[in-house]
């Protein structure tokens, strides 16, 4: 009497290859008794057949028998099933089962399955190895079957040291997976995922698992939320505005406007002004640079040849200066209100305490260009590789423009070093500052980001995003990503754009988006051997990160909320436009407090880049030079 078949299929998918080919001398569990005639049914492990190829695609249909049901072999939407090929396995993935229209085909038959092929597993000098695409097709009939742990295996093995771990598959919790760091930081990559999903988790644990794996990295990681301080340990230098040292005269025209404007829109007059005082207060500041050497002739600064965007130092007080001596040359008095009203908006914002990471020493200080690239960028590393910059902080106006001159620095001197030292730059809350409407947001900012984008692969500027409404990014942007993290979204758009994102071969894994659990993530892309289905690992608790809410001596939440504790609100509330916190780690000296007026110009040399920093110091001269 022969075995069930349905007992067979069930014995035989727990089986390893080896215990298959000596199938024939071991008896089953129970001890039962299997006929010779049966031999033959046993050793053919295939659920199903191959019915139809067009492409890419096939069509496989599920063997019918009484014991059966589809349930016990899992022949499930998501899984990875082999097809046994002459020379060759072929891996697929169910996108689709069904059991309907089944009159025209087989009996045997009681489900039709779709698959997408993949890719194949060849023996390469005896040794099983995986790549992508298809060189042989399956033919009509060929075995289809569930796919074993050791072929999974086979293709997530990692092939070099470049391969980091994130967590397993999710079809098969035995099996690591890995991502291609070369892969997936030379082109570019993007986390996708609602709140709520272990999106900012799943950022600690690439990161941290990028640092493990490329200790020489750059890291710097823009956080919206000041929730990342925490994560990195050591390894990671944590700025906001209280320990920042960010002078004015860094920022270009547009951003420089943005700031003295509060984000909106500059008056026209007032601009035409700036523009043309600006240069000529750098060139002012140039010549007292030059005061003291006697070999160099003073030069007119009209004649210097800067332009408004060339990062060079100029003070508040030579463009105050010269707004002031057009103004009094003027006889219309109604003329003179416009001069007025522009040399108040740059006191305001000169005083606003909020803003001192920007103005500190805004009349008295040198060229502090090489300091401050090499203190946010970290060159040297000095062990802390990453800079965590926490934005919560900054005033709401400002937030815009200080990330757009963050980035378009990192992308100067990768540009302008050759990209001899590598940066990836982390750009959380994405949709925010490359927004896909183009009347939101700030325009600089998106186009600093999609430099990065478009060109920072060639000078070493690498870029990560991260954001909960995809929809909302520049699908520009978004299209340079060529490896892609998605966890739960369940907004329709968002979907929609994830779509025309992906290949064919793995847009139909994306119905699995709206119900993936906490953790769990579908990789595209370079970065993974195949469009999978994985869950990230747990994380360390002291990687975790978690908003930055405490109050300083405020009262715990169980004696609850009485005076004192509205006391210390109020007064960290008020701290926060009133005075400033020196005591961060900033790597800088205590700023001195910003007085109305410094009494004398003071030339300070500019620093020269020193040696350790890996670069050559005269290639570090073109940051002097006006950008292109």
């Amino acid at each position: 009497m022969c075995w069930p078949v349905a007992h067979q299929l069930n014995y035989l998918i727990g089986l390893k290859p080896l215990e298959l080919n000596n199938l024939s001398s071991q008896p089953p569990d129970n001890g039962a008794d299997i006929a010779p005639e049966c031999i033959g049914s046993i050793i053919v492990t295939s659920f199903g057949r191959v019915i139809s190829v067009r492409g890419s695609l096939a069509r496989v249909g599920l063997l019918a028998t009484s014991n059966m049901p589809v349930s016990e072999v899992r022949a499930t939407v998501g899984r990875f099933v082999s097809i046994r090929c002459a020379s060759s396995i072929i891996v697929a993935m169910i996108t689709e089962v069904s059991c309907e229209n089944l009159s025209s085909t087989s009996d045997d038959f009681i489900a039709i399955a779709s698959v997408d092929l993949l890719g194949e597993i060849l023996n390469a000098n005896d040794k099983p190895k995986f790549q992508r695409g298809v060189t042989h097709y399956p033919t009509i009939g060929d075995a289809v079957e569930l796919i074993s742990s050791q072929e999974l295996r086979t293709i997530y093995a990692p092939s070099g040291s470049d391969q980091i771990n994130v967590g397993m598959l999710q079809q098969d919790r035995s099996v690591v997976a890995y991502v291609d760091v070369e892969e997936m930081l030379s082109k570019h990559f993007a986390i996708l995922g609602s709140t709520g999903v272990g999106k900012s988790t799943g950022v600690s644990l690439l990161l941290n698992e990028i640092l493990k794996a490329r200790p020489n990295l750059r890291l710097f990681l823009l956080d919206v939320h000041n929730e990342y301080g925490r994560c990195f340990g050591d390894k990671a230098l944590v700025l906001n505005p209280r320990n920042l040292k960010l002078p004015f005269w860094l920022f270009n025209f547009e951003e420089i406007v943005d700031v003295l404007f509060g984000g909106r829109p500059g008056v026209p007059e007032e601009l035409d002004i700036l523009a043309e005082v600006i240069p000529l207060a750098k060139g002012v500041y140039t010549q007292y640079q030059n005061a003291d050497r006697v070999s160099l002739k003073r030069t007119d600064p009209k004649h210097v040849g800067y332009t408004v965007d060339t990062p060079v130092p100029y003070r508040l007080q030579d463009l105050v200066s010269l707004i002031d001596e057009r103004m009094g040359k003027l006889e219309n008095r109604s003329s003179r209100i416009i001069y007025h009203k522009l040399i108040s908006r740059i006191d305001t914002v000169k005083n606003d305490p909020r803003y001192a990471f920007m103005f500190d020493n805004a009349n008295v200080g040198g060229d502090t260009m090489a300091e401050v690239i090499s203190h946010l960028f970290r060159l040297p590393a000095n062990g802390r590789p990453m800079t965590v910059m926490q934005l919560a902080g900054f005033p709401v106006e400002v937030v815009d423009s200080v990330v757009s001159v963050l980035c378009r620095m990192a992308f100067d001197f990768g540009l302008w070093s050759d990209g001899v030292s590598p940066l990836l730059f982390i750009c959380e809350e994405a949709h925010r500052y490359a927004s896909a409407d183009r009347n939101i947001g700030f325009g600089p900012t998106r186009k600093a980001i999609s430099r990065i984008a478009k060109e920072g692969r060639k000078y070493g500027v690498f870029l990560g995003l991260v954001t909960q409404r995809p929809a909302e990014l520049d699908p520009t942007i978004i299209s340079q990503c060529n490896t892609l993290f998605s966890m739960r979204l369940a907004n329709e758009r968002d979907q929609t754009l994830l779509r025309s994102a992906v290949s064919d071969a793995a847009a139909n894994l994306l119905s699995f988006v709206p119900s993936l659990g906490t953790r769990e993530v579908l990789a595209f892309g370079e970065g993974v051997a195949l469009p999978t289905r994985l869950r990230f690992k747990e994380v360390p608790p002291h990687q975790l990160p978690r908003a930055e809410t405490s109050i300083a001596g405020s009262p715990s939440a169980a004696s609850g909320q009485d005076a004192h504790f509205v006391s210390a609100v109020l007064e960290r509330w008020r701290g926060a436009t009133s005075s400033r916190d020196n005591t961060g780690d900033s790597g800088f000296a205590s700023p001195q407090r910003l007085e109305p007026r410094a009494p004398e110009p003071r030339t300070v040399e500019a620093p020269m880049l020193q040696p350790s920093l890996g670069l050559d110091p005269d290639r570090f001269s073109l940051l002097k030079k006006p950008l292109r």
